[in-house]
């Protein structure tokens, strides 16, 4: 009896604490992935000495790695026992690590993409194009994991695709751009956005499949993910500007609040897949969605057309279409009436 009574007493506020981190989470998310598409516009548009944005992605993946490594020592309960479960995961495993090196090198391609296309496309279309990875994961998805999709998702699909083709035919003009930059060009803004959602999509599902065959931490994984992805974006930083000095030119206190931002969006993006469903993720994504062009008015100028909404409201409603979970059937018994 005293047994009932105590866990009577415990379970409402182990409901609210789990509510509570739900729901802080995803508000945490919405404001990430709004801030993050109008902060990568903002600094690549400022006329201000440019920072290069691999050098940019490198530093992120260092932050990345430094966080994920606090956290897995927090796991394991000491510095020593987490130092200890890394060198043996990382590094007596080695070959496990080498299966993280393919999203680990998708993953550093993907991100400077995401600059190429943020350079050349005004936040709010970067924002609602970027959407394309629903598509390309979904695609992946059937073909990897041999996933099934129902008949409304497929619906979803398509709507998304309509959405997003009614957005890049909308006539928004030019966007102000920075001196530094040279001339915009939307075409290499779509394609640039669409090759990171191809991207996207392949290592998302790779990393899942990598996740769901094994019994490694989301924490430890990205430890691995990180430690991994540090060459490949020095490599990418050297082909692209010659060398590694002036690696942190054009780095102020804006680049670096981009850095952390940039960095925190995949473990929080891990909380949200933990912590809520996918209907709560979608109305999160939404949100940034009319959040972005919301600012964008105000801060770039940005003309938003009928067309760039009617193709807006096609793809928040494909995503929460896609995420839609249909209610079982109760099942009835004798008993009831």
């Amino acid at each position: 009896m005293d047994e009932d009574k105590k866990s009577q007493t415990y379970s409402p506020n182990k409901r609210v604490n789990y509510g509570y981190i739900k729901y802080v989470s995803l508000a945490v998310l919405t404001v990430q992935n709004a801030a993050l598409g109008l902060s990568m516009r903002y600094a690549r548009t400022r006329d201000v000495e440019m920072f290069y944005s691999s050098a940019a992605v490198l530093m992120a993946e260092i932050l990345k790695l430094a966080i994920c490594l606090v956290l897995v020592m927090n796991e394991s309960g000491s510095i020593i026992r987490g130092s200890r479960t890394v060198y043996a995961t990382v590094i007596l495993n080695f070959k496990d690590t080498l299966h993280v090196c393919v999203p680990s090198f998708l993953y550093v391609i993907q991100n400077n993409l995401l600059y190429v296309s943020a350079s050349n496309l005004d936040a709010a279309t970067y924002q609602v194009t970027y959407q394309l990875k629903l598509l390309t994961t979904a695609i992946f998805a059937v073909l990897v994991l041999k996933r099934r999709l129902k008949k409304w998702q497929w619906c979803a699909l398509g709507l998304l695709v309509a959405g997003i083709a009614l957005v890049q035919l909308s006539s928004t003009g030019q966007a102000k751009a920075s001196s530094n930059l040279p001339k915009q060009s939307k075409i290499l803004g779509f394609g640039a956005a669409l090759a990171a959602c191809f991207i996207s999509g392949f290592a998302g599902i790779y990393f899942e499949k990598v996740l769901k065959e094994s019994d490694i931490s989301v924490w430890m994984r990205n430890v691995q993910l990180s430690l991994a992805s540090i060459p490949f974006a020095i490599i990418t930083h050297v082909i692209n500007n010659g060398s590694m000095t002036n690696l942190l030119k054009g780095f102020d206190g804006f680049v670096w609040y981009l850095v952390v931002l940039q960095a925190a969006g995949g473990l929080i993006v891990a909380v949200v897949v933990k912590y809520a469903d996918n209907i709560l993720k979608g109305f999160a994504t939404s949100v940034a969605i009319i959040i972005s062009c919301i600012v964008s008015i105000y801060i770039f100028d940005f003309q938003l057309t009928i067309q760039f909404a009617l193709g807006t409201i096609f793809v928040i409603g494909s995503i929460f279409l896609y995420g839609y979970v249909p209610k079982k059937p109760e099942t009835r018994t004798s008993l009831s009436v």
